[in-house]
């Protein structure tokens, strides 16, 4: 979970990347007892996430910043819409306007895709769940905001759970004379009973030998949609079954129809476009 202990080590170590020895800009061109009050502004309509990680932003940069939250996280809002606003010492708020609005634009951008990669599907049972394919130092916070966006959260990191991927079974079966069964059911030996264990198929035919070794998840990987239901159909309910790879907006809806558990979608933190957000400043006392 996104904790104000991760959220304020990201904004500390974004704060002294900007500004490693002060804003000299605003040091010298703006009074020190100048104050100011801005609005968070979106360009282009999309659904709000990170409000917590901006107005941690203002705070560090300048703790008499006062943050007002106008919109509420989760929800869509159109452009124009003001999603908070500040007000405080002007060279506070300026040393702080770009880390929070980096921040807050990727949220957004990311619970805006999120969001609409659940409204594809929401007519199915499958669920859109994210990747490790994140922004190194930032993953809480994105994945913070595909939950904003309704989508679910996978494994967070490499501690949390077992997954098998085509190069993990790739050296198990050379350590146990090419059976994949026996391999997996060794693993299972030795992990607690409280760990998950996914494995990576991208054959029909390995599907037997994955199941047979009492798996929780079978990832699909790169299926066409008829070997999805297929795969779908043969697995009956023995394990959950997740759908990756070549899913976009245009395909997802169709993935989901197939009849898969979950749909896992790299690009919702891999690439994803960065809302346009601005801070407009718009009374100087």
């Amino acid at each position: 979970m996104l904790t104000a202990q991760i959220i304020d080590d990201v904004v500390t170590r974004a704060l002294a990347e900007d500004a490693p020895w002060g804003d000299i800009t605003s040091e010298l061109l703006i009074p020190g007892d100048a104050v100011v009050e801005a609005r968070l502004v979106a360009r282009e309509p999309g659904v709000f996430s990170g409000a917590a990680v901006f107005e941690a932003t203002m705070t560090a940069a300048d703790p008499r910043i006062v943050t007002a939250v106008t919109a509420p996280v989760g929800k869509p809002f159109p452009a124009g819409a003001v999603l908070a606003t500040v007000s405080g010492p002007a060279r506070g708020v300026l040393r702080g306007e770009r880390v929070a609005l980096n921040l807050v634009q990727r949220m957004s951008g990311i619970a805006t895709l999120t969001a609409e990669y659940v409204g594809l599907v929401a007519h199915t049972k499958a669920r859109i769940v994210d990747t490790r394919k994140t922004t190194p130092g930032l993953r809480a916070l994105e994945r913070e905001a595909v939950r904003d966006g309704g989508g679910h959260n996978h494994r967070y990191s490499l501690s949390d759970a077992v997954m098998a991927k085509d190069n993990h079974l790739a050296v198990l079966a050379a350590h146990h004379g090419g059976d994949v069964t026996a391999a997996l059911l060794s693993v299972r030996e030795r992990m607690s009973h409280t760990t998950h264990l996914e494995v990576e198929v991208d054959r029909l035919d390995q599907i037997d030998a994955v199941l047979a070794a009492g798996v929780d998840t079978i990832m699909l990987d790169n299926f066409s949609l008829a070997d999805l239901r297929t795969g779908v159909a043969h697995i009956a309910g023995r394990a959950l079954v997740e759908a990756s790879g070549g899913v976009n907006l245009e395909t997802v809806a169709a993935i989901a129809e197939t009849g898969v558990d979950i749909i896992s979608v790299g690009a919702l933190t891999h690439s994803v476009r960065a809302l346009d957000l601005g801070l407009d400043v718009g009374f100087v006392p």
